[in-house]
């Protein structure tokens, strides 16, 4: 009894510890199709030969018997299963990082190792002399007794890695496995053959595309970045290409020389989204468009981009809130009033908060039992327009235009160094400020102590305004399917956290940056997570 409770504890221990170390990884990255996988081919078998000798070794010392024998033992008991898994997981065990794989191992090894010790030298249990090489790691540690839990722990990361592996392959190539439905767990029979599957079908524009998305979005936002990684596989993929579109966007007409070279890559991007959502298009001319009117770089982002059921008017709506930042100018700020920065932030933030809940729907476990929340669709995303006064897809909505004008209210200085104002006129107005105040005094041109407090003023208002609306629409986001809530918790949290610590007089745990831009540190970051995710 005591040996079978110490197989689960022992299972359980390492899984756990392999599960949480694993969690920030994004597993398709480190999959290679047959172009890039010639390297790995090498040290795929030499361990094959490696442990397939060892097992002949380990039958041998058992043919002998004698001291070599409990050794044998342990090595023809692991050594087919470590063989099998290493032939199908090798990409997986080689390529992701150590803190993934060897930690899970050496960290539980050691503490077994150490707890061992203490039992051999009180007897609770003892080696058969005679069976036994006599060779001691250290002193009271058999070396049978080390290589037994160091190969039981191999056994049980190499096999969290195969099905990591597995479920990445399903996940990353669907229309391989159209059978296959994503939101369920898959077969073991399944994940075999996903295993087996050639890398020849790996489609390397895919995996290069998903590669440059996940770059792109730990570069350019580490709230998501933080966040995607507590969603499931699923969910997380269509996230991170669905961020990494709107980045790319954002960043085709930002680098822009021009206003009116700006108006015409949006006009460039809608002639896109105008092909991808045309039943009278093919994928061909889509890519035409594409390699003809976008740099390089920016391919893959365009072309991975879900449209197969991401409705598209939100997206239009996006690219109209990019047209409007265009329409700053020396004399012209177009945040006239509250209404404005409301209609604002919804086209260019209200927009991607209700493209994320779509993907969430469409790809979550639990998405079908949303009935009453405008998702009796049999697809489980009802595109249609009742879909957009939901109560669900209000509350996205609501809750990207609270993290918009977090963000305008940090950005106060970064945006005034542009030369953009989006405080609502109206509101500076009340405050004896214009637009342009606000300019000059970021460009050096007056400043005084009365000046900065009114901005500070100012900057509270729009937090606290922001607050009042997150407040209300945490209230339905918490309705989210139960496998996709705690993601997005941490993606609204940890970017909240940002504009709670500005509201405290000390802003204490706040970097403020040389543009003036406030960030919260990593480490506040991940405790935010962790309270997101359990729901305070």
């Amino acid at each position: 009894m005591e040996e079978l409770f110490f197989f689960v504890i022992q299972t359980y221990n390492t899984s756990l510890l392999y599960c949480l170390l694993t969690k920030p990884t994004f597993h398709p990255v480190y999959l290679r199709s047959k172009i890039k996988n010639q390297a790995l081919r090498f040290w795929r078998w030499t361990g094959i030969v490696l442990v397939a000798s060892a097992v002949v070794v380990g039958a041998w010392m058992i043919e002998s018997g004698g001291p070599g024998f409990y050794m044998g033992l342990i090595i023809c008991w692991a050594g087919p299963f470590c063989l099998l898994l290493w032939t199908l997981a090798y990409q997986f065990i080689i390529l992701l990082p150590s803190k993934d794989t060897l930690l899970p191992i050496v960290l539980p090894t050691l503490y077994l190792w150490l707890v061992d010790t203490l039992a051999l030298r009180r007897g609770t249990w003892v080696i058969e002399d005679g069976t036994k090489l006599s060779w001691q790691l250290w002193d009271g540690l058999e070396i049978e007794e080390a290589f037994f839990f160091l190969a039981t722990n191999i056994l049980i990361v190499f096999g969290l890695v195969a099905f990591d592996n597995a479920v990445a392959i399903l996940t990353t190539f669907p229309e391989c496995f159209k059978h296959h439905d994503t939101r369920r767990y898959p077969s073991p029979f399944l994940m075999i053959r996903a295993l087996l599957m050639k890398t020849d079908w790996y489609e390397e524009h895919r995996l290069a595309g998903l590669e440059q998305a996940l770059t792109r979005l730990r570069k350019k936002s580490r709230s998501f970045y933080i966040a995607s990684g507590v969603f499931p596989a699923r969910i997380r993929i269509d996230l991170i290409l669905l961020y990494s579109f709107c980045r790319v966007a954002d960043d085709l007409i930002d680098e822009e020389t021009s206003t009116p070279a700006a108006r015409k890559t949006i006009k460039k991007l809608r002639a896109y989204l105008d092909l991808a959502y045309s039943d009278e298009v093919t994928e061909d001319q889509i890519y035409g468009h594409i390699v003809d009117s976008f740099p390089k770089s920016t391919h893959a982002a365009l072309i991975l981009l879900p449209t197969r059921y991401l409705p598209s008017r939100p997206l239009y709506s996006l690219l109209d809130g990019f047209e409007t930042d265009l329409n700053f100018g020396e004399k012209s700020f177009p945040m006239r009033s509250d209404e404005d920065l409301l209609n604002y932030a919804a086209q260019v933030a209200g927009t991607v908060a209700w493209l994320c809940i779509v993907v969430v729907l469409r790809q979550s476990s639990s998405g079908s039992r949303h009935v009453g929340h405008g998702f009796e669709h049999p697809t489980f995303i009802d595109t249609s327009e009742d879909s957009y006064s939901s109560p669900v897809m209000k509350a996205g909505e609501q809750m990207g235009i609270a993290l918009q004008l977090i963000n305008i209210a940090r950005d106060i200085q970064t945006d005034a160094l542009l030369g953009r104002v989006y405080i609502p006129t109206s509101r500076l107005k009340e405050h004896g400020l214009t637009p342009q105040d606000i300019i000059r005094a970021y460009k050096g041109e007056f400043s005084n102590t009365d000046m900065s407090f009114k901005i500070e003023t100012i900057r509270k208002e729009m937090l606290d305004w922001a607050m009042g609306i997150y407040r209300v629409a945490k209230q339905e986001i918490d309705r989210i399917p139960k496998d996709a809530r705690g993601g997005f918790r941490v993606m609204v949290e940890s970017y909240v956290e940002i504009g709670r610590v500005m509201l405290r007089e000390d802003r204490r745990g706040t970097q403020w940056g040389r543009n003036g831009k406030a960030t919260v540190s990593k480490w506040r970051r991940i405790w935010v997570a962790r309270r997101a995710m359990i729901g305070r």
